[in-house]
């Protein structure tokens, strides 16, 4: 079956109305039934509980405090390295910005300026830079870090399509990280300017950041933008910086210049948050 088949569904079933259903039930407190599901998640995915700060299964009142729970200390040590993988995950895909394009699948491929809302001075930034695809699938921790030390200029929500972010999806949605629902986080460093961005799908009930809290819901289905030029937010290297309310995909952008990613993700194909993930040479 080809990929475009396979995903021929998603252009039919209603996954507005389904990501809101599914955003209900995550945070509904139904006591045993919450357990029961919790317990079936773990199972079916494989998640290992014993990273977890709090492994009782029992002890979550929603799915939502689950699936956002936090490591227990010692769990992600942090490696010395210019930049750190934010997440836990895989590797979709990753190298150079051609241009202003972005390598999605084979056959596809995207532009900054789409990815970042249609800003083309801000894209312009990362022209011919570096972006890093990072996939986070059901079972793995679903908080974000800071791949370095930064301090927040902007943060732009961008309403889209709840397309899944599976590899398939990827394969057979022209556009798809460009196309999906997301929120772009600009930061500056002291290796220049990065872009963090979180990418929505089915039943991602919802995203939040640590200075902003829950971005969505609600939808208001057009794009909007917060500035931080004052500085106020700085964030170490390390430290949680968003979460996802069920699984998606994280891109980053990174400017023009000499970096080496790590060359055993290739080797690896999986990724944690805290190793290295770049290096500047």
């Amino acid at each position: 079956m080809s990929d475009s088949f396979a995903v021929l569904p998603q252009y039919l079933i209603p996954k507005q109305a389904l990501t809101a259903l599914a955003g209900v039930l995550a945070r509904a407190r139904a006591g045993r039934w919450t357990t029961a599901v919790i317990r079936w998640f773990v199972q079916r995915y494989q998640v290992n509980m014993a990273e977890a700060a709090n492994p009782d299964i029992a002890s979550y009142a929603t799915f939502n405090d689950f699936f956002t729970r936090a490591l227990k200390d010692g769990a992600r040590p942090l490696a010395q390295s210019d930049w750190l993988c934010p997440v836990d995950g895989a590797i979709s895909q990753f190298g150079r910005i051609e241009r202003d394009q972005i390598f999605q699948a084979k056959g596809h491929a995207y532009s900054t300026t789409a990815l970042v809302g249609g800003d083309a001075a801000l894209a312009a930034q990362f022209q011919d830079g570096h972006f890093a695809t990072l996939y986070l699938s059901p079972k793995d921790y679903h908080r974000i870090h800071m791949p370095c030390d930064g301090t927040l200029r902007r943060m732009i929500y961008v309403p889209g399509d709840l397309f899944s972010v599976n590899p398939t999806t990827a394969r057979g949605v022209p556009g798809l990280f460009a196309r999906n629902e997301r929120v772009v986080c600009v930061f500056d460093s002291a290796h220049g300017p990065f872009v963090l961005t979180l990418v929505g799908a089915t039943i991602v009930g919802s995203m939040a950041t640590v200075w902003h809290g829950q971005v969505n819901p609600p939808r208001p289905g057009r794009l909007w933008e917060r500035s931080y030029e004052d500085g106020a937010v700085r964030l170490r290297q390390g430290e949680e910086m968003a979460r996802f309310l069920l699984g998606s995909t994280v891109v980053m952008l990174f400017p023009k210049g000499p970096m080496a990613f790590n060359p055993q993700w290739v080797a690896a194909g999986a990724i944690r948050m805290g190793e290295t993930m770049a290096s500047l040479l």
